[in-house]
């Protein structure tokens, strides 16, 4: 490096230091090739910021003058322009100017912005199209920063993805229209797994830091709505390009304000989408003259110069830039072999592969066959290997070092040869090469070897089985991508179906590829392999699927969950259960924590019946009026009807030109109604399948319909993504009324059940009621405050209501949304139930006539019927989460109160409930020896229950508010209350003596009973006080905080106590004295909760931020921080921190949060994780010997825990 640019770096290094943020920084100069992986895992493996830059510094100071402008480049293009200022007085003078690429002619800043954003690179041979770039150029630069469509069209093999590539290969161009990058898709033809694995791959890329979220999306909709944020949010003014889209609804989930650019075959695709679009043809056929420029550039020679036959040669080659690239390759190699080359493409002596195809692949037949002709013979068997590689996918050269046992020099000097003949592309992937064929190529290959594939995948399993050992492989493996992405599918596509099923019911194997790259695929290949899955055991299958469909939330986010303690809460006659607790055993003997919930009840399958009529997702399922029939449609375009009790097939009708969205039988069964992507809304005979009436208003597609329910005067609701509803007459050929309101699509209409309202479901977050008679809008309810609990931030919350469904009384009514169904009360908007099953998105939800049952469809290609009792049965037991707790030697007893007001005492080694009473219970507690039950309620009174003789003794004297605490004294003869006025009450119940200890100013917040009839009360005056309860009086007055006492605890010598607060600090107090012996500041948010060690030597304090902080109480020093913000400030206790409990040896401390965590007091670090089903947890009770735990959720969920042994 020059002295100058030394000393500049030098110069200002401290403020470098003090400012950058490494990781981006290490990614621009990776891509320029001054950095290496090694050197960027070196800087990352430094502890703080601070010394990540100044590891990094320290490398570029001995490196070259290239590191140096690459630094100074990427500080500019991270928005470090002030630091880039400090260090332009020092960049050194290179000898390429304008810093451009000589080969290419491309700037460090283009060349870097592409190959962050996923590019492809030219191809071998390159021929310029300016006239082509320049329309697309134009077009891209007419969005002018504001959302649109740039679509290129044209047919397979013509250039349109090495056209958009190009485009965008200029400085200008990114420098004023898209300064936040380019970010490159390759599609290809995708079902919605295939697109939810590519959005996932997106947005991981555009969120590296995971700093909007710590887990992949888990269906379309929410990848959808995360890709808008990041766009909107950490990517404005960038360009998305859409490599090789084939069908409208891919580009739907693209469709979020985004300035896009995409290739196609079909210019129709951007019809289904709003905003400016702007549109490139590109011709079949290059052009004689580009064709033969081609030819020229792979023999060497000046056009002018290439012989007659080379005119003849581009005619047959019908102007396609990938045929002529193939015939051009051949002739690289034998450049005297025109005549032949000629001869061989006009005689077609090669058998034509594709049979049947919209546009004239024979030329590119041809050109393949003759080329793979001409391969050498040690190399041709190679290349039909190649059969197997999966469509859109760049595979690592690694992959084929194992499909064949070469080196990988050995490899890559048989891959080039491919490349140099067209027949394969290659792409730089920073560290290593890819390899990838045009699907055109694949189609091929594919058709061509088709009587040798499964041996070929065969092959590939057998030398991935010499190689590796599952789950050995490590991520940072070249080949571990595609190992987990496509190891299921070489596996069935080998027929090796033993090995499959051992794979896929392998609970190792699903925490590997869970935690790489989350549930989604994993739920796809069960749905994909179905077949042969359930072949093998299919309660088994049905084991996994329920596994991963009820955990999927979690297994998507980081820090990975432990699998093992999530597998420990399914039923214990699951399979996923015993291979959990097999492995618990054997990793609780090496000192691993696992916890049993001892209280779990058997979950029972609550569907009743799982039929699978459809060859894709089902959209849409229901009953006739007589329940005897089921009626669906969906993906595949059909409507099929089938026998609700055994799903036997009854009919099946091609009814649509695209996807049916939804069907519906008339109030007598006579007809079905359907509606699809096609615009089109039909009616059929339910018996015959014949058509009745074609409606075609919409003007976009018809999401919804359904009859009355009258069968006096049918009318037939339908709603569509043109944002409105219509009512139809049957005897009337054109629309009755069209009803406006929404103001996105309308997903779903349902009549009440007396026919006078109309219910809608929309993508604006609604649900809307209309009267029929008038189409009037009546009501609109806000489904998204009932969705308060996502870990979504609001604002950028975007609540799809998918369906919904009346209860015959019209009380209730059933929601769908994302892979959950809940009922709710329509007056009280209250939730009755909620039940899981589907592996996906369910589309929709119906009751049977008569409520005993209904019905879901989903895109797991399923429909399950539900049998309502069940189902509500399941969920109706909510507890309040205010217990009370004791724990004895060989169990624990816990008193609490459900949502319907009764008092229960669950024995929670037996699961026995007795139920004691109803009464107005605001919270309850047991005395210690279990001879009495105390409570209080709504209305400030008190009550003490003997269970042995039913007694009740009732105090006189009532709180003046609700009693929120309420405790025995050890010898049980006296209750201590606080409420949410000021007064903390005493009664001896015994003797009917009472006192009241009045003088706090706010509410009492809590209470501790001390020694020798002492007791300690906080409140939210910010005072801690100390009273006598036998005289009544205060002995101490603590002003400890500005702000709410939150939290106390004693220490368990009896001298100290700590006080926490809402001005975010605790204190440490000794009982003699009325200033704190220390204030513990450093927590960012409320401290809520506090917990001194048993030997009182340390403090634990909990924040609302998710952090919790060890002390050491003799001199307030910080030891630990247990649970550390992420750089981004996201919290990783799933919300505030409620209470704290050290184990009695101090090695260990548990937190309730969101959820329940374990920690090492030692180092800090977390030893295991148990995640309720709902959050919120406000207190953990802990036994004595610190193996049994019992809290409640925010659902009213009871967990009784236990440590495994």
């Amino acid at each position: 490096m020059d002295a100058k640019a030394r000393n500049c770096l030098l110069q200002h290094r401290e403020a470098l230091e003090k400012d950058i943020k490494t990781s981006y920084i290490m990614d621009h100069m990776i891509s320029d090739g001054f950095l290496t992986i090694l050197e960027e895992e070196k800087v990352r493996n430094e502890p703080t910021q601070q010394q990540r830059a100044a590891m990094l510094i320290k490398m570029i100071l001995k490196k070259d003058n290239g590191s140096y402008i690459s630094f100074y480049n990427a500080l500019l293009h991270e928005g470090y322009k002030d630091l880039a200022a400090l260090l332009h007085d020092g960049i050194p003078v290179v000898s390429s100017s304008s810093g451009k690429d000589s080969v290419s002619g491309i700037t460090s800043y283009v060349r870097t912005v592409l190959c962050e954003g996923g590019v492809p690179q030219r191809p071998v041979v390159f021929v310029a199209r300016k006239k082509l770039v320049n329309a697309i150029q134009q077009k891209l630069s007419k969005l002018n920063g504001e959302p649109g469509w740039v679509t290129i069209y044209g047919m397979a093999g013509c250039g349109k993805s090495v056209l958009a590539a190009e485009a965008v290969r200029d400085h200008s161009l990114l420098k004023h229209c898209f300064p936040g990058g380019v970010h490159w898709v390759s599609v290809g033809k995708q079902d919605k797994s295939g697109l939810l694995m590519k959005l996932q791959n997106l947005c991981t890329r555009l969120d590296q830091d995971e700093s909007f979220s710590q887990r992949l999306p888990l269906n379309i909709e929410e990848a959808k709505d995360r890709l808008r944020i990041l766009m909107l949010r950490k990517h404005p003014s960038s360009l998305l390009i859409l490599d090789d889209i084939w069908d409208p609804w891919v580009l739907k989930a693209f469709d979020n304000q985004c300035q896009i650019l995409l290739t196609t075959r079909d210019k129709s695709v951007t019809d289904s989408v709003m905003g400016p679009k702007y549109v490139i043809p590109v011709e079949s056929s290059l052009g004689k003259e580009k064709g033969l420029e081609i030819l020229s550039l792979f023999v060497n020679m000046k056009k002018a110069d290439l012989p007659e036959q080379a005119h003849s040669i581009i005619k047959e080659c019908k102007g396609s830039p990938l045929v002529v690239s193939l015939i051009g390759a051949l002739l690289r190699d034998f450049p005297n072999r025109w005549e032949y080359y000629l001869r061989q493409l006009q005689n077609k002596q090669f058998k034509r592969i594709r049979k049947s195809s919209s546009y004239d692949y024979e030329a590119l037949d041809e050109a393949m066959s003759i080329s793979v002709e001409m391969l050498r013979e040690d190399v041709k068997n190679y290349y039909t290997d190649l059969s197997i590689l999966p469509k859109d996918v760049k595979v690592p050269t690694k992959v084929l070092c194992i499909l064949w046992d070469m080196e990988t020099e050995e490899v890559e000097d048989i891959l080039q040869e491919f490349v140099n003949k067209s027949l394969l592309f290659c792409d730089r992937n920073g560290k290593s090469f890819c390899y990838y064929l045009h699907d055109l190529q694949v189609d091929f290959l594919t058709e061509k070897n088709r009587s040798q594939l499964q041996d070929l995948h065969k092959k590939i399993m057998t030398q991935f089985q010499r190689y590796y050992q599952l789950p050995s492989l490590l991520p940072d493996q070249e080949d571990c991508m595609y190992w987990y992405n496509f190891l299921a599918y070489h596996m069935a596509s080998a027929k090796m179906h033993k090995e499959l099923c051992a794979l896929m019911f392998s609970l190792d194997w699903i925490k590997a590829k869970t935690e790489l790259v989350g549930p989604a695929h994993l739920i796809h290949e069960f749905v994909e392999y179905r077949h042969i899955l359930d072949e093998k055991d299919c309660a088994v299958s049905e084991n996994f699927q329920e596994f991963l469909s009820l955990n999927g939330h979690l297994l998507g986010r980081q820090p990975f969950p432990n699998i093992v303690q999530l597998g420990l809460c399914e039923p214990e006659t699951s399979e996923v259960y015993q291979q959990a607790k097999l492995q618990a055993k054997q990793e609780v003997d090496n000192g691993t924590l696992y916890l049993e919930w001892i209280n779990k009840k058997t979950i029972m399958n609550l569907s009743r019946l799982v039929v699978r009529p459809h060859t894709d997702a089902v959209y849409h399922a229901c009953f006739s009026e007589d329940g005897q029939r089921i009626a669906s449609c969906g993906a595949d375009k059909t409507l099929q009807v089938f026998k609700a009790e055994t799903g036997e097939k009854l009919l099946e009708i091609k009814a649509h030109e695209d996807e049916v969205l939804c069907c519906a039988f008339s109030t007598d069964d006579r007809f079905i109604a359907t509606c699809s992507v096609d615009k089109k809304v039909k009616i059929w005979n339910s018996v015959t399948g014949e058509l009745v009436h074609n409606y075609d208003e919409h003007s976009e597609q018809v999401n919804c319909c359904h009859f009355t329910n009258s069968s006096h005067h049918f009318l037939l609701a339908t709603g569509s993504s043109d944002c409105i509803l219509k009512l139809w007459d049957l005897n009337q050929k054109q629309c009755r009324n069209t009803l406006f309101g929404h103001i996105n699509s309308v997903n779903h209409c349902r009549f009440s059940p007396d026919d006078k309202l109309l219910a809608s479901c929309s993508a604006d977050g609604t649900l809307k009621l209309w009267d029929v008679t008038s189409a009037n809008e009546r009501k609109s309810i806000n489904v998204k405050q009932f969705f308060l609990n996502s870990e979504d931030p609001q604002e950028d919350m975007e609540v799809i209501v998918k369906c919904c469904s009346w209860s015959a009384d019209g009380a209730r009514i059933m929601v769908a949304a994302k892979n959950k169904i809940f009922l709710w009360n329509i007056d009280s908007c209250s939730k009755v139930a909620d039940c899981r099953g589907h592996l996906s998105w369910v589309h929709g939800v119906m009751f049977s006539p008569d409520g005993s049952s209904f019905l879901t469809s989903s895109d797991d290609q399923t429909i399950r019927l539900w049998e309502t009792k069940k189902v509500c049965k399941n969920s109706a037991i909510m507890l309040k989460q205010e217990v009370g707790v004791v724990f004895q030697e060989n169990g624990v007893m816990v008193l609490a109160v459900d949502h319907i007001k009764r008092l229960q005492l669950i024995n929670g080694k037996t699961g026995h409930v007795d139920y004691l009473t109803e009464a107005q219970v605001s919270c309850c507690c047991l005395s210690p020896h279990l001879q009495y039950i105390a409570f209080g309620d709504e209305n400030g009174a008190i009550e003490i229950l003997e269970p042995v003789n039913n007694r009740i003794f009732q105090s006189r004297i009532r709180h003046k508010k609700t009693v929120r605490h309420i405790q025995f004294t050890a010898d049980e003869k006296t209750l201590i209350s606080s409420s949410d006025d000021s007064a903390i009450q005493v009664w001896n119940w015994q003797l009917e003596e009472y006192d009241v200890l009045q003088a706090h100013q706010e509410t009492v917040k809590d209470f501790r009973l001390l020694k020798n009839s002492r007791l300690l009360s906080w409140s939210f005056d910010g005072t801690v006080k100390v009273w006598n309860i036998i005289t009544g009086k205060v002995e101490k007055d603590f002003v400890c905080h500005q702000g709410t006492v939150l939290s106390c605890d004693i220490s368990h010598d009896a001298t100290k106590f700590s006080s926490t607060s809402a001005d975010k600090t605790a204190k440490i107090w000794n009982f003699d004295l009325l200033s704190p012996l220390h204030e513990l500041r450093g927590h960012n948010g409320c401290v809520r909760c506090s917990a001194f060690s048993v030997d009182s030597t340390l403090l634990a304090t909990g924040d609302d931020n998710g952090e919790i902080r060890i002390w050491n109480v003799s001199n307030g020093e910080l030891l630990h921080l247990c649970a550390p913000l992420s750089e981004e400030g996201a919290a990783t206790h799933g919300g505030w921190v409620t209470d704290l409990c050290f184990s009695p040896d101090g090695k260990m401390l548990i937190s309730a949060g969101g959820y329940l965590k374990w920690w090492n007091v030692v180092t800090g670090q977390s030893l295991q994780t148990f995640y309720t089903n709902g959050t919120n947890l406000k207190k953990i009770h802990v036994s004595p010997d610190f193996k049994t735990y019992v809290t409640v959720d925010n659902l009213g969920i009871l967990y009784i825990l236990q440590t495994l042994e």
